[in-house]
């Protein structure tokens, strides 16, 4: 059996992702950056910083480690040079030219480098197959305004992940209320819950959509986006018809709660045909 290492950030799916991987009877180990505690209960992680990377690499191959899983947000840490060792200096060039980039520039890199060490990168869905659903409606009802507005933010999704933004936005009637940025799906969503009401044309017109997708190329090894029960909570707050997301392309952190919340909130959930 091939023996994981689930890099484990922060959040939940770091936590949704261990639970899967323990039921299937996966044989894996749980790693952390230093300074981001994940939330997997009972983990007792190895623990690790950048600038002993090359070390680390060692440690995983030693313990059985052929494969790796990332799952979990990881703010970008600031680097001590005298902690830097003599083998993970010859990484540094990379590491800096790629903290200069975007996250997903920052993380192809980070890839590249584990598969250098022979590690093969295996993604949430080719682990966790369970939650990444495929197309289909989960809960509610999604009328034709509703399908114009998720094709309209499916749009707007693929042209601004074209530029390493964001995975995600919020439209209604056409018109665009909110993209993500840096600060995340529950920033943009209250964004919309602030501004939803006056911005739309026509108060008996549709209500709107959050929309998530992945960045076109992305690597969907890594950074896949992620909707939870929170999410159904801040759509309805900002008064949404519902969320649609590309089908085979998002991780639903918990599936039971959110077609739950869906329901008590009366949205839809919507794994749209890319």
């Amino acid at each position: 059996m091939t023996r994981t290492a689930l890099i484990a950030g922060q959040g939940g799916l770091p936590v949704a992702l261990a639970a899967e991987m323990t039921a299937s009877g996966t044989d894996f180990l749980v790693a952390e950056l230093d300074g981001f505690p994940s939330e997997i209960a009972g983990a007792d992680p190895v623990r690790f910083r950048v600038e002993r990377l090359v070390p680390f690499l060692d440690l995983l191959a030693g313990r059985g480690v052929r494969r790796v899983a990332f799952a979990g947000a990881i703010r970008r840490p600031a680097l001590d040079p005298e902690l830097i060792d003599a083998r993970s200096a010859t990484l540094v060039p990379r590491l800096a030219a790629a903290f200069r980039s975007g996250d997903d520039a920052l993380l192809r890199e980070v890839v590249a480098i584990f598969e250098d060490w022979e590690f093969e990168v295996a993604g949430a869905d080719a682990l966790a197959p369970a939650l990444v659903p495929g197309p289909g409606v989960l809960a509610g009802t999604v009328t034709e305004a509703d399908r114009a507005d998720a094709a309209q933010a499916a749009a707007i999704v693929g042209a601004v992940g074209g530029l390493d933004i964001g995975q995600g936005a919020v439209v209604a009637q056409g018109l665009c209320l909110a993209v993500e940025t840096l600060p995340g799906t529950d920033a943009m969503l209250d964004f919309a819950a602030l501004h939803a009401a006056r911005l739309r044309p026509d108060p008996k017109g549709g209500r709107g959509v959050l929309y998530k997708a992945p960045k076109p190329g992305q690597d969907r090894r890594i950074d896949l986006p992620t909707l939870g029960p929170r999410s159904v909570e801040k759509a309805a707050a900002a008064g949404l018809a519902g969320i649609a997301w590309e089908a085979g392309g998002v991780i639903l952190l918990d599936r039971a709660a959110m077609v739950e919340a869906a329901g008590r909130a009366g949205l839809f959930l919507w794994a749209r045909e890319p």
